[in-house]
């Protein structure tokens, strides 16, 4: 889906990132990396929850080993739903969300 053309690209260090895309769920044993990660990223930052389990749990929801929503560890500026979403309602939401934030005509 070439999101490179919208201005989207994948870096290989938080301390590049301007976002943070989380697509599961957080188990506990990530939950302190998920916090480091955040906390790495220079501001303005922001960090999207792509799908139903990155949410909330989604089917892993009270598992003992799901830590629960992302939005309990850090702060989410968009989610995505869905289970898993498409890749056109992910796209979509990214260039809304770029257009919101950047002034990406």
């Amino acid at each position: 889906y070439d999101l490179q053309r919208f201005g989207v690209s994948f870096v290989a260090s938080p301390r590049h990132a301007d976002g943070l895309l989380v697509t599961g769920p957080v188990s506990k044993n990530m939950a302190v990396a998920l916090i480091r990660t955040y906390e790495a990223m220079p501001d303005p930052k922001f960090v999207i929850t792509c799908g139903d389990c990155a949410l909330d749990g989604g089917v892993f929801k009270g598992s003992y080993y799901v830590e629960g929503a992302v939005g309990r560890l850090v702060p989410v500026a968009l989610h995505i739903p869905g289970c898993p979403p498409e890749p056109l309602t992910i796209m979509r939401a990214l260039i809304l969300l770029l257009k919101d934030n950047q002034g990406v005509s």
